[in-house]
């Protein structure tokens, strides 16, 4: 008999017991309890605010909790920080990589951590180690590279082998799929299988479900900051794992009806737009979308589709190229004259260009249109009109907000962007750019802004749709168009695109 048959529970590497955090009166986390066990990919699921950054932080030793315990291979610790828990075989990749660009891979892994040979850096070894755990893993790269000429699912890899090579036994993925494109979140699945069967214990911290399905042998879900459900993958489907999120059923995939597309709306020709950097993003870019359909822009992060928003809401200025806007070309108006002309946005950061946070949600619901009657009269405000119109909106686009009269700071994110939304469809226009519409929402407000973009291209808006998740894309869209270094590289039929075809063209890879 083996010792994990004597002992039950022996090959569990990481227990949370009656894990406990407040934020004065906010209870974050409460009683939390779940275990990992070596070799297993553990899912953590949960909407905006259900507790999973809390806990991290608590297993990583960014916060020490108010009650509960945290063991490793059995024993009590207190991770006091960052260095306590990697000394103690915990490890977090974030989506965002903490990796020096102009540093080689073998540079970026020991850094910190260096083997020295007579007092100096000894490179070679430190390539030598690098390749050895690489080829160790199946990660393979080359330890010579520069870290700013790796593709970003390579540059993943680094921060994995950096994690491994400092005695990783327990490593957190935090939103790992963020900015890859399909066939790289594809080989990640690969990498986090490989790294199971070599006895690491993962957690996969996600909102995708076609992920959860596919890469993971169990999942725990917070919802409000408890444990809600805790299950073997095979025994669940993502519906269900929606409504233990969301706490009730979810529809999880869009119906709509065929699009019948009329004239052009908006209409690109040659478009050259810089960066922040003043180097050139949207090369040359062509695009056409048409009344009562939504174009669906696919890509690889930063290959110029925030600046293509940007320049045609009149937010960043052209180098070259036309944006003609039902017939008239709109070079020289500012966002204000773009709004006027029946152009609703809900930018990529609602935070930054969407909302003013210390405004009412009353008066963030009327920002761009407070001067206008029925909300003002003779030059004043007119606050029963301005609440009347508030409290309409709440209803019918299901924002939870105490009062009209509650800061749009206090909302969560979901509900911020349910504000951005209400306010952009609640008016009449002809062209809707929606850019990440659904960025770190919940499966329940996923599900209603994606009925409220079908709803507007049902009532004969434009819509051109900006989206990282190619699931939203095929949901929503009735055309495709991928956009490769700053250039349309294809514009397909949604019906008969495949995932897997976008993907290679996002990639470069399919000869487009």
């Amino acid at each position: 008999m083996s010792d994990s048959e004597e002992q039950p529970g022996a090959d569990v590497v990481l227990e949370v017991r009656g894990l406990t955090k407040r934020f004065g009166p906010v209870v974050a986390d409460s009683e939390v309890t779940l275990q990992l066990r070596r070799g297993e990919v553990l899912a953590l699921l949960g909407e905006n605010g259900a507790g999973k950054s809390t806990l991290v932080k608590m297993l990583v030793g960014l916060l020490r909790p108010d009650a509960g315990e945290i063991r490793i291979g059995g024993d009590v610790v207190r991770l006091r920080s960052p260095r306590d828990a990697i000394g103690r075989g915990i490890a977090v990749v974030h989506q965002h990589f903490q990796l020096v660009p102009v540093m080689t891979v073998a540079e970026n892994v020991v850094l910190g951590a260096e083997p020295t040979r007579r007092g100096l850096f000894d490179h070679r070894k430190a390539a030598a180690e690098v390749r050895a755990l690489s080829q160790r893993f199946g990660l393979a790269v080359e330890p010579d590279a520069v870290v700013q000429d790796l593709p970003i699912g390579m540059q993943q890899r680094v921060e994995i082998i950096k994690a491994l090579y400092r005695g990783a036994e327990i490593l957190i993925l935090d939103e790992p799929t963020a900015v890859l494109t399909p066939v790289e979140t594809d080989e990640l699945l690969r990498i986090v299988a490989e790294l199971a069967e070599r006895g690491v214990g993962i957690i996969f911290i996600t909102h995708k479900l076609r992920e959860v399905m596919n890469g993971t042998d169990r999942v725990v879900v917070l919802r409000d900051g408890r444990v809600v459900g805790d299950v073997a993958t095979a025994d669940t489907d993502e519906a269900g794992l929606a409504a233990l999120m969301v706490g009730r059923p979810v529809v999880l995939h869009v119906d709509k009806e065929p699009a019948t597309p009329g004239a052009t709306v908006l209409e690109i020709r040659g478009l050259e737009v810089d960066d922040d950097r003043g180097r050139l993003a949207v090369r040359g870019l062509d695009l056409d979308v048409r009344a009562g359909e939504i174009l669906g822009i696919a890509g690889v992060q930063d290959n110029g589709q925030r600046e293509l928003v940007e320049a045609i809401c009149a937010m960043r200025p052209r180098r070259a190229g036309t944006v003609v806007l039902a017939g008239r070309e709109v070079e020289g108006l500012d966002v204000r004259a773009l709004h006027d002309l029946g152009v609703a946005h809900i930018p990529e950061d609602r935070d930054k260009h969407g909302l003013v946070g210390g405004y009412f949600v009353a008066e963030n619901l009327v920002l761009n249109r407070f001067d206008q009657a029925p909300f003002s009269r003779w030059g004043r405000r007119d606050f029963a009109a301005i609440q009347r119109w508030a409290r309409q909106l709440i209803a019918d686009f299901d924002v939870r907000t105490p009062s009209v009269y509650a800061r749009t700071d206090a909302l969560s994110g979901g509900n911020k962007q349910k504000v951005v939304v209400a306010r952009e469809l609640s008016r009449e226009s002809v062209l809707l750019v929606a850019a990440q519409p659904t960025r770190g929402v919940d499966v329940g407000s996923i599900e209603f802004i994606h009925q409220q973009l079908v709803a507007a291209r049902d009532r004969g808006v434009a819509v051109l749709l900006v989206s990282a998740e190619l699931e939203e894309l095929f949901a929503l869209s009735d055309r495709i168009a991928v956009i490769r270094e700053g250039r349309v590289a294809a514009v397909l039929d949604a019906k008969s695109a495949t995932r897997e075809t976008v993907g290679l063209i996002m990639a470069g890879a399919a000869g487009h």
